[in-house]
């Protein structure tokens, strides 16, 4: 990857004529299944500028509960793209809403100058504070129609669309099927340092480029950050690997008596009766690990391997119980 970085060829893509560049958004929206792509310096700021070209000022916006948009992003949805955000709950599994709970959330559709316009859902997939639950195909399908029936817009914060692909064996593509935009994480897993992309139509990159300008994310010779990306995209297959990690890890933390969650993709989740002890007596053994909604999380990623898994897993049982 650093080689492919060095090797790079380069232009001034403020003005959109950095090669690699232009490269990544045309394979990224290929494989995203949509029309164009612009490449952005982080998920947040993808996630934003989607957000910025949806809503108008006022506008109401759904995501289902601890999505990134409503829990990670502080505020910028609210303070920059002016929406008013209300979560739904996991009432279909985790990380994802029924349609029916989507519907009343949603409401009458009332065209009136004093009532609150809701416009947007944003779903999450796979979602992150869920523990890298994947969002079904057929339940992404109902969920459209639900909004769309509604004349919501879509946005799919597709971070870790790479994982929920590579789980259920389809390519990406499958997973965004009718939805207005959407953005993706090269670092999420496959490894690139930098970089993201939001896509969508050819219209909404216009607009979403003048909007990454407005926010500070034009870079001039940035293709030493897409080659990255570039070869970042062809790790997606090897991500089953990091599933079965989680798995043995899950596993292995169940024997012993914790209490974990059935990852269905790389992130595993601890219920503990004292995080911060928990969590202090884990780096004091060599594993790694952070808090994540009062839970312990574990991420099992390309740089470690199963005999790591094994030895973090040895570690664990001799540090005792938390």
């Amino acid at each position: 990857m650093r080689e492919a970085m060095a090797a790079a060829e380069v232009g001034d893509n403020v003005i959109d004529v950095d090669p690699t560049i232009k490269a990544l958004e045309e394979r990224a929206a290929a494989v995203l299944g949509m029309p164009a792509a612009l490449w952005t310096p982080s998920g947040t700021m993808a996630n934003l500028i989607a957000l910025s070209v949806h809503l108008q000022r006022g506008d109401r916006f759904l995501a289902p509960k601890g999505a990134h948009v409503l829990t990670n992003e502080l505020g910028s949805a609210a303070w920059l793209a002016g929406g008013m955000p209300e979560a739904l709950e996991h009432d279909a599994g985790p990380g994802r809403p029924t349609p029916e709970t989507l519907t009343a959330a949603i409401g009458p559709r009332i065209d009136t100058y004093f009532s609150l316009r809701t416009t947007l859902l944003c779903l999450e997939n796979t979602h992150n504070a869920a523990g890298g639950a994947i969002i079904p195909p057929h339940e992404h399908a109902q969920l459209l129609a639900t909004a769309r029936q509604a004349g919501l817009r879509v946005h799919l914060d597709g971070a870790r669309i790479w994982h929920a692909a590579a789980a259920l064996g389809l390519p990406p593509a499958a997973l965004t099927v009718g939805v207005d935009t959407v953005s993706a994480c090269f670092s999420k897993g496959l490894g690139a340092p930098v970089g993201s992309v939001v896509a969508g139509s050819v219209t909404f990159v216009e607009r979403a480029r003048r909007m990454r300008q407005m926010l500070g994310g034009g870079v001039r010779q940035g293709g030493v950050l897409a080659a990255a990306c570039l070869v970042a995209l062809d790790r997606i297959g090897d991500l089953e690997e990091d599933h079965e990690k989680a798995r043995r890890l899950a596993a292995g933390l169940a024997e012993i008596g914790w209490d974990v969650n059935t990852p269905e993709t790389n992130i595993v989740l601890v219920r503990v009766a004292d995080l911060e002890v928990t969590l202090k007596s884990l780096w004091a053994q060599g594993v790694l690990a952070l808090p994540l909604g009062g839970r312990v999380r574990f991420i099992a990623h390309r740089d470690l391997t199963m005999a790591d898994i094994e030895d973090a897993l040895r570690r664990i049982k001799a540090g005792g119980h938390p």
